[in-house]
């Protein structure tokens, strides 16, 4: 693809995955509207988050793998259809329970546009060319992320309706399926199609589970019960018994020999904390803002622009520079670093921090994740060749999501319980009752309907308990740091497949098919090297490569001849896949050997031009 094609169809992927994202995060202030319109209960409110966030992680690895049997293209293109159906039937939704099937449905087709869009990007692009495009997505992503709640707000409180939060994303979905038909133009790679359904199956049960436990622990049951270690029981059969199926089969799922690369096992390790400051600064920083510092819903979006700003500035210009320098771990080391010392410097703020320090953190949180999200596909990327590059691509979106939506649970569990006490310390030192406050037992989070007194407490409760939960997420970026920093750097290959790098360089770490090794075959009379001649990146069948010493006498090539100056294969112009090798000239001219040695070299050159001219026309030397 040309360069005017591959930005063409690359609108067409951002806009796709613009859809995607803002469908996760415009429903967000409409919930409530929407609740109490369908007469919904709490249990169900949580189920219009979880249930799209467990079909869309689920399923991440699924589409990688179905990316690397079938045609990018039209999986990508299926994913819009199907995501685009859920938006539609959302909106005319006339009970909770078809709600959720239809951000079931949502999720199945947000996890295809999420896990293919690099993918697809790794079929058009080298990975050194593609830090730039990444980079572009890090800005999509944190665009629609601080737009979706905007948005989302103004539409519930236009005459429009709730409803329109779902058909909104429409027409931008239909008008990517549109350019991506017209424009987006990949090599479709046939080989034999063996889908591993039981193993998909043991997948997508065992991380069901886990995402229902986070999503329930805490709320319908203790974390520490019977019904947990059924979960965790469960879950850890199914995921055990996955990975003896998936060692097994011929096409896995989840090829177990990805993580035999160090690299890319230490980046699927990093991006645990991604997902958990990424989805975690967008749920605790809207708390914060909206309990803690008593802000709207739209305030409390716009307080959150220096982190969106952070991740736009640092994703853009981290994937410029790196494909300008091949190297992507200084990128990650700083921006694990940057993030470790944001999330900690998040861990110290209260009710009453002042909001320009504040914003300065969050522009290093959002700083530190631009540096990484996108970087850390591209290093896994990189270790594997087209024939797993959608597996690669999915297993590195699946752990950043598993992360973040487990990571945000257990982080919600710890904020419940800290606010509870800092309330009843602060409710204890005043001498009022802790009854009827947020975490006290009637669990109302309308702050302006309680007593001045109470108001005061709470918000002071949230503000340090929001502290202790950056805290902890700073522990866990530490892991990331650990983790990036022994991350072997691999300069970025500037060809699409492994295959195609040439001869003689310095392949991959991990590399699953090096490029052909000469042959070398010494006697006392001379040196022959032979080699495969390829075109295309691909082995030219009944042609080789002969490459003999100059100041020995000449041998006869069964194939191709290399020139001496350039060092260049040259074929014959007959010489197809399908074709026989070339005819070899035989007819040696014999200069006289009476001469001095340098007139008998110009007169062997002579010769051979002559001999050329008059007997080999036509055939190969």
């Amino acid at each position: 693809m040309s360069k005017r094609e591959i930005m063409q169809a690359f609108v067409g992927l951002l806009l796709a995955l613009l859809v995607a994202i803002l469908s996760s995060t415009i429903v967000s202030n409409a919930l409530p509207r929407i609740i109490a319109d369908l007469d919904g209960t709490q249990s169900q409110y949580t189920w219009v988050i979880t249930a799209m966030l467990l079909t869309s992680t689920a399923t991440t690895p699924i589409w990688g793998k179905l990316a690397d049997l079938f045609s990018k293209k039209m999986l990508y293109q299926l994913a819009i259809v199907i995501f685009t159906i859920g938006s539609v039937l959302g909106g005319f939704a006339q009970s909770m329970p078809e709600l959720i099937t239809y951000r079931a449905l949502q999720g199945i087709g947000m996890g295809g546009l999420q896990a293919l869009v690099q993918a697809v990007i790794a079929a058009m692009i080298s990975p050194r060319e593609r830090g730039r495009y990444s980079g572009y997505i890090g800005a999509t992503f944190a665009v629609a992320t601080v737009s979706g709640p905007l948005l989302g707000g103004i539409i519930v409180d236009s005459p429009l309706g709730w409803r329109w939060c779902f058909w909104v994303c429409v027409p931008i979905a239909v008008i990517a399926f549109i350019v991506l038909g017209k424009t987006l133009k990949l090599p479709v790679i046939t080989r034999d199609v063996k889908i591993d359904w039981l193993g998909a199956t043991l997948i997508v049960g065992g991380v069901a589970l886990i995402l229902i436990w986070v999503s329930l622990a805490g709320n319908q049951f203790d974390w520490w019960s019977i019904t947990t270690a059924l979960y965790l029981g469960g879950a850890v059969l199914a995921l055990g018994l996955a990975v003896l199926v998936e060692a097994k089969v011929a096409e896995p799922v989840v090829p177990l020999a990805l993580f035999r690369n160090r690299s890319f096992s230490l980046a699927v390790i990093g991006t645990l904390a991604v997902g958990t400051a990424m989805f975690g600064g967008a749920v605790f920083l809207a708390q914060y803002y909206q309990i803690a510092r008593g802000y709207s819903p739209t305030h409390a979006g716009l307080m959150t622009m220096p982190m969106v700003l952070g991740l736009f500035v640092s994703s853009t210009v981290s994937g410029q520079v790196v494909s300008r320098i091949g190297r992507t771990k200084p990128f990650l080391v700083t921006g694990a670093a940057l993030l470790v010392v944001a999330l900690g410097l998040l861990g110290t703020i209260d009710a009453d921090v002042d909001l320009v320090q504040m914003g300065v953190y969050l522009a290093m949180m959002g700083a530190g994740t631009g540096m990484l999200m996108q970087n850390l596909v591209l290093v896994a990327q990189n270790t594997v060749g087209m024939r797993d590059v959608g597996s690669s691509t999915a297993v590195v979106t699946f752990i950043r999501t598993l992360g973040g939506s487990a990571g945000v649970s257990a982080l919600g569990a710890v904020l419940a319980a800290n606010v509870a006490t800092y309330i009843a310390e602060g409710a204890a030192e005043r001498g009022l009752p802790t009854g009827g406050g947020p975490g006290g037992g009637a669990g109302t989070l309308d702050v302006d309907a309680l007593p001045a007194p109470v108001q005061d407490i709470v918000r002071h409760a949230y503000g340090d308990a929001l502290g202790d939960i950056f805290l902890i997420a700073a522990c866990v970026a530490v892991v990331t740091l650990v983790a990036v920093s022994f991350i072997k750097e691999t300069p970025l290959r500037s060809t699409l497949d492994i295959a195609e790098e040439p001869a003689g360089t310095d392949s991959t770490e991990g590399a699953a098919v090096p490029a052909p090794t000469p042959a070398v075959v010494a006697s006392p009379a001379r040196t022959v090297v032979t080699g495969v001649v390829t075109a295309g990146g691909h082995p030219v069948p009944g042609a080789t490569l002969t490459l003999t010493d100059a100041t020995a006498p000449r041998s006869t090539s069964a194939g191709p001849a290399r020139t001496a100056r350039t060092g260049s294969a040259a074929a014959s112009p007959g010489a197809t896949p399908s074709s026989p090798p070339p005819r070899v000239c035989n007819r040696r001219p014999g200069p006289s050997n009476s001469a001095p040695r340098p007139i008998r070299r110009r007169n062997q050159r002579r010769h051979q031009r002559r001999h050329q001219r008059r007997h080999c026309a036509g055939t190969s030397r």
